[in-house]
């Protein structure tokens, strides 16, 4: 589309608006005695139940990247996209098992962040530092990817440019700072129940109007074959990387400050495991969602890149009143996670830095201001990401944040289990996992994959998952040769 559909925008400024005014009325939504807290501007209170999580942790964890960018990379590469499948099947076994152990400190010791429990396990500065600047600079890339979403529906309405895309983060950061996580909390019931329908209304009318199924995988097979690469099926050569893949962004999920937030905003352990029970019916969707990569193929678009298939897809083979519902929907689906995601790395910053290092006796009050105007930072930080750093896909913004941030997974998680670890040991496996990662993935032209060879042919790796394992077994030499004596707390 290059001219304005005016039906399509009309219906995406209705739906838009009307969550912008659900995400201003949500500071009366459950109100508190006072939102200049961060426990209630930051983590809602600590009072969500089951269904307010299910549509938060849901809101967040499956954003645009899910409807823009997983689609977007099946188009391109063929069945290697659905990599994301499996990892939103594996991740569920790990929350039930480890986030309500999780949830139990934060609560006992009021810990609002990672940094918080890293800090109080271990009584090191530098730990906490290191695991809450690893969260903010994750953080930004896959608020950027919620960019990227953002833009791909606004282009596809024939909204060209970077002011639309600006006006609609300023209206975001004007409600977050408002209300804080009760905005994203409300504005998630409606985002996830028009995602539900234009998924499924898309996945059974599309096929009907491209010739079934069967016709759909043909043609997008024929297609793969003219290129010559990507397929319907892996190639014997990828299997280790969909494999490492699925289980690296399996590990590094939850340990994001967006994803924590919703956990720490949960009001038992009892809702977190419902939660692990109820939220694979996403995993659903997701896989629904994948399938109009696909399609893209079969409908013979004309794209500039794989980010324009969803909306391209929808701006051709529906009317114009639902490719606006859709695109709405889109829109929406960028803004509840960019809003959670901020938050979140603003009660990082507002803990572990601002209260660490610049004012330690910062009242609460004073807490929460912090974290309203480093929310409002965090969002144009995440501009700047999208602007200067090159990638191929959205996809790999956050594959990117994922490596960093599946760095901090011994230091968060270990001590929850088992005291043997100290804080020496554990940074040291942060700076090799860290850096060590980074190094792979620039040498690598930024791509999170790294061929490793063990003496036969080489095979491609996560590059995350390779940064892990070298984190833990510096930890656990380290934590081996230095004397307990000897450490600190500081």
């Amino acid at each position: 589309m290059t001219d304005i559909n005016v039906t399509a925008l009309s219906v995406f400024i209705f739906f838009f608006l009307l969550v912008t005014v659900m995400g201003f009325i949500a500071a009366r939504w459950r109100k508190p005695e006072t939102l200049a807290h961060i426990d209630e501007w930051g983590l809602g209170g600590r009072k969500f139940g089951t269904w307010i999580t299910w549509f938060l942790v849901g809101g967040d964890f499956y954003t645009a990247y899910t409807v823009i960018a997983v689609p977007a990379l099946v188009y391109a590469v063929g069945a290697y996209g659905f990599f994301a499948l499996p990892y939103t099947i594996v991740v569920y076994p790990f929350v039930f098992l480890v986030m309500p152990v999780l949830w139990k400190r934060a609560k006992e010791h009021g810990y609002v962040t990672a940094g918080d429990v890293v800090h109080g396990q271990y009584g090191s500065r530098a730990l906490e530092l290191a695991v809450a600047l690893t969260g903010v600079l994750a953080t930004m890339p896959y608020i950027a990817l919620q960019l990227v979403g953002m833009a791909a529906v606004l282009k596809a309405l024939g909204l060209h440019g970077e002011v639309p895309l600006m006006i609609s983060f300023l209206i975001l950061a004007l409600y977050t700072y408002s209300a804080g996580l009760r905005a994203p909390a409300l504005i998630a019931f409606v985002k996830d129940i028009m995602i539900y329908i234009v998924v499924l209304t898309a996945v059974a009318a599309i096929p009907l109007k491209l010739g079934g199924y069967a016709n759909v995988f043909a043609m997008a097979d024929a297609d793969f074959h003219a290129k010559g690469a990507g397929g319907l099926l892996l190639g014997s050569n990828q299997y280790v990387a969909y494999a490492t893949l699925a289980l690296g962004s399996a590990l590094a999920a939850f340990m994001y400050p967006h994803t924590l937030t919703g956990i720490f905003a949960s009001n038992g352990g009892n809702t977190i495991r419902k939660n692990a029970v109820l939220l694979p019916a996403y995993t659903l969707l997701l896989g629904l969602l994948a399938l109009l990569g696909y399609m893209g193929h079969a409908a013979g678009l004309k794209l500039s890149g794989p980010n324009e298939v969803v909306p391209q897809l929808f701006a051709t083979l529906f009317p114009s009143w639902f490719a606006g519902f859709a695109f709405s929907a889109i829109a929406i689906g960028a803004l509840v996670p960019a809003a959670v995601m901020s938050i979140g790395a603003a009660n990082l910053f507002t803990r572990n830095f601002w209260k660490a290092y610049v004012n330690p006796n910062v009242s609460h009050a004073g807490e929460a201001q912090v974290a309203k105007i480093t929310s409002l930072v965090v969002k144009v930080g995440a501009l700047l990401v999208i602007l200067f750093l090159p990638t191929q896909f959205a996809l790999d913004l956050q594959l990117l944040g994922g490596i960093w941030i599946l760095q901090t997974l011994p230091a968060l998680i270990f001590g929850l289990f088992t005291p043997w670890f100290r804080a020496p040991a554990l940074l040291s496996g942060w700076i090799v996992g860290f850096f060590g990662g980074t190094w792979f993935v620039w040498m690598d032209g930024l791509k999170p994959l790294h061929a490793v060879s063990f003496g036969g042919a080489p095979v491609t790796v996560y590059t995350g998952l390779l940064a892990l394992a070298a984190n833990v077994i510096v930890a656990v030499v380290v934590n081996l040769v230095t004397p307990a004596k000897a450490v600190a707390r500081a």
